[in-house]
């Protein structure tokens, strides 16, 4: 993921109905979104829903990012509503449904989600594993800190200490896949 621009900046501007700093951001950051929503929803176009509903949250709601690390605000913000998409899949079955052959373009984004997908995996599997599962369990498995100290016995303090080391590490490792 190459990014153009602050991402801070591009905010202050689509703050203002800036068109042109919203679409470098969608530019920018759209395939981290779709790939963090395929990851945890399992279907292309779930995944694609949950990124146009961000994005549109993006633009509709500026006001929402208040400073601070973009990517990781961006990140929340996926992860929570693809949870919330989990959820509304427990409480109500959907029927299947078959899906329909990919545009060239749908195939294109699809492929540049793996890589990006591939590049959080391998940054992932270099993570110790007492970093690497509670961050697994917590942001594609929705489970919450507290249950993760529960299942593994650990305590609640050491579970979130681990998650931001880990964080950390990705954060770093992920930094050095971009730049090379």
């Amino acid at each position: 993921m190459e990014v153009t621009q602050d991402a801070g900046m591009l905010m202050a501007r689509v703050r203002e109905q800036d068109a042109r700093a919203f679409e470098t951001l969608y530019d920018d950051y759209h395939r981290l979104v779709y790939g963090i929503a395929l990851r945890m929803l399992g279907q292309a176009a779930a995944a694609e829903d949950v990124t146009q509903t961000v994005f549109l949250k993006l633009w509709n709601a500026p006001e929402l990012f208040r400073g601070g690390n973009f990517t990781a605000w961006l990140v929340c913000v996926t992860r929570n509503r693809a949870l919330d998409v989990l959820r509304s899949r427990s409480s109500r079955p959907e029927a299947e449904l078959p899906e329909t052959l990919p545009e060239t373009e749908a195939m294109e984004d699809t492929a540049f989600a793996r890589i990006d997908a591939e590049r959080v995996r391998s940054a992932l599997a270099a993570l110790p594993p007492e970093q690497r599962e509670p961050i697994e369990l917590g942001f594609f498995g929705g489970v919450t800190h507290e249950e993760i100290a529960r299942r593994s016995g650990t305590p609640l303090g050491t579970v979130k200490t681990r998650i931001r080391s880990g964080l950390r590490k990705l954060r770093a490792l992920l930094d050095e896949a971009v730049n090379v």
